[in-house]
């Protein structure tokens, strides 16, 4: 099945950022985006991810265009089958670790998986509040924010910018490790090209198309 597809996008800001770009994400599958920066990367990630409407082009989620959805049924698709996880991680700062989690928990009817707090070694802090906490650490909460609730696509901008190399690659592994448990997908945005070739399949962004390199 595919879980995403998108068709010629096309968008301009001051300039044209990029034209005509497809692609498609199926069940179990990851996909990695790299560019130099101002290459439209984090811009082209943000209309895949529905927070950005391209100027020309079309996305479909679930086999269903989004243009076609009304506002209730792509909030619902938002809110329960996208996560997404940016380098600034925008956790609720007057929160615990753990209050940010039961937030997301609460929003998807889900429950928070102690074994995935221990995975990404936040266990010990979980109670701490947000703003006691390092910036690896932060990072780590809202990666298991975006976890908790069960996605059923991860889009994730440099989602290891703030953290060391080898919890970087135990981050990677661990959403390799939910798409292919949960039938789920991923779009990753990075700048690390060893990180970027982990993934099924590797596109470069530049001179405004989409090139797949892998």
């Amino acid at each position: 099945m595919n879980l995403l597809s998108a068709k010629n996008l096309s968008h301009t800001f001051e300039y044209e950022l990029f034209k005509n770009i497809s692609l498609d994400l199926h069940a179990k599958e990851s996909i990695a985006i790299i560019g130099i920066s101002g290459s439209g990367k984090s811009t082209l990630l943000h209309i895949l991810s529905t927070l950005l409407k391209a100027d020309t082009g079309s996305v479909s989620l679930f086999e269903e265009d989004i243009l076609n959805l009304s506002k209730k049924k792509l909030s619902q698709i938002k809110r329960d089958s996208l996560g997404l996880v940016f380098q600034s991680h925008y956790l609720f700062k007057g929160f615990s670790a753990y209050e940010n989690l039961e937030v997301a928990a609460l929003l998807s009817h889900q429950k928070i998986d102690n074994e995935l707090l221990k995975k990404l070694n936040i266990h010990e802090c979980i109670n701490q509040k947000v703003t006691e906490l390092s910036g690896g650490q932060q990072q780590r909460v809202s990666i298991a924010r975006v976890l908790t609730k069960k996605p059923r696509i991860i889009f994730a901008d440099e989602p290891t910018g703030n953290l060391d190399k080898k919890t970087a690659n135990e981050v990677m592994n661990l959403f390799f490790e939910y798409c292919e448990k949960a039938n789920a997908g991923m779009v990753l945005v990075t700048h690390d090209e060893e990180l970027a070739h982990k993934c099924n399949k590797v596109y470069r962004l530049e001179n405004k198309e989409l090139v797949r390199i892998q």
